[in-house]
């Protein structure tokens, strides 16, 4: 199977956090780990939440990062397919953001991995394959 990374996902096998084993699984039972530029900017964004919060230092930030990094095998330039990530962002009244990750999936016959709901949701309505 091909998957397509979300941040959110990432965070919650980096953290070990609740539905780090569900998508720990999942994430090593894929053949080809996909995700959009964003995905480092949203996971470094996160990390650097709990950074400042105190809730990590920085050294396990800068480790954390690059495993999170590394769970991906291949990043997406998002100037490559903006117009219809922007196209359906509007159609769907949805953030830009979560399409770029959405359309990924569309593109490669992927499934997408999030841990957020209402994102999977508008998978649904999209017909994209996703997992929450």
């Amino acid at each position: 199977m091909t998957l397509v990374l979300d941040a959110s996902a990432g965070i919650e096998i980096l953290l070990q956090r609740e539905k780090c084993v569900l998508f720990g699984s999942i994430h090593e039972d894929s053949d080809w780990v996909i995700a959009p530029n964003l995905y480092m900017e949203e996971l470094t964004n996160v990390l650097w939440k709990y950074c400042k919060a105190g809730l990590v230092t920085h050294a396990q930030c800068m480790e954390l990062a690059e495993d999170g990094l590394s769970m991906v095998d291949d990043f997406f330039d998002a100037k490559d397919y903006w117009k219809e990530a922007l196209a359906e962002g509007i159609k769907y009244s949805h953030s830009i953001y979560d399409l770029y990750f959405a359309i990924l999936a569309r593109r490669n016959d992927a499934t997408l991995l999030t841990n957020d709901k209402t994102l999977h949701e508008m998978c649904r309505a999209m017909n994209i394959k996703s997992l929450c």
